[in-house]
């Protein structure tokens, strides 16, 4: 991650997934470069081409709202994405925090034990799995990184099995982590999440570098679960307004569905070995972050 040039790196990425051919542009044989050129994207966006440069070279940081609209519809960005140019457009001033490890109130742990029929999980910054209900511990018990949910998908070795669509989950979850740690390079969760897997997955690498940004809020999911078979759950993930960062994320199966059914007999499992404890186990990482 360039940390002193954040806005330069992601419109580098950004421009370099956006096919001519949806731009109106001709690609012809010649073409040399993935995406758009520097001087397309300047063009679509009513800019001088000198100008754009030197917002890709760090040269000029503070575009306007009026450009930077501009420079989202040239470059095809969804609401997410256009959210975040905004935010990098106009970075703020951060403090160094002390480093604390988050925590889920007694509240909100309350709440999760008030659906015994919904998986329901609370989620840190980085997608570690801060607290669980017991059908929630039961969906993703069994694997490696069964705490961290960017972990289980690039680093455990049944991920790909527990996933059947593994391939979208992949995209969606690096997404969700970049909106999820926001304008915070030095968070230092993100940072170890974002290191180990960058050297340990190329597919995790390929995915963080094309820097999609898509927040965590709803959407169906399927699951190969070792114990009672397939899934297909829908979920919703709502921010947690006192904790700033975390998600409480909560699935459901169609009514009637033969995923309904699994889901019960998952249920009267997890019933039987469900313990008082609802926070999430420590990882075989550090989960120190900061605060």
């Amino acid at each position: 991650m360039d940390r002193e040039n954040a806005l330069g790196e992601f419109l580098r990425a950004r421009r370099g997934l956006v096919p001519p051919e949806d731009a109106g542009i001709e690609p012809g044989p010649r073409r040399r470069v993935a995406g758009l050129r520097r001087e397309e994207v300047a063009q679509l966006a009513g800019v001088s081409a000198d100008y754009y440069v030197r917002l890709e070279q760090g040269r000029e940081r503070n575009p306007s709202a009026q450009v930077v609209d501009a420079l989202a519809r040239a470059l095809n960005l969804e609401e997410d994405a256009a959210a975040h140019l905004h935010e990098l457009a106009r970075p703020q001033t951060r403090g160094r925090r002390a480093r604390r490890r988050e925590r889920v109130s007694p509240n909100l742990l309350q709440m999760l034990h008030a659906w015994p029929n919904t998986p329901a999980v609370v989620l840190g910054r980085t997608l570690t799995v801060l607290a669980h209900n017991p059908l929630g511990k039961a969906l993703f018990d069994g694997h490696a990184y069964s705490g961290d949910l960017v972990r289980l998908v690039f680093l455990d070795p049944g991920g790909r099995d527990f996933y059947p669509e593994w391939d979208r989950v992949a995209v969606n979850t690096v997404a969700g982590l970049r909106a999820s740690a926001g304008l915070d390079p030095d968070d230092p969760a993100l940072v170890e999440t974002v290191g180990e897997l960058s050297v340990k997955s190329a597919e995790f690498r390929r995915l963080w570098a094309r820097h999609d940004i898509r927040q965590k809020t709803h959407e169906t999911k399927r699951f190969q679960h070792p114990l009672v078979g397939e899934l297909t759950l829908t979920y919703e993930s709502l921010t947690v307004n006192s904790a700033p960062g975390q998600q409480l994320v909560v699935y459901q199966a169609a009514p009637g569905s033969a995923s309904e059914e699994a889901l019960a007999l998952l249920g009267s499992l997890a019933a039987g070995s469900a313990g008082h404890d609802t926070e999430a186990p420590e990882a075989t990482h550090k989960k120190d972050v900061q605060k």
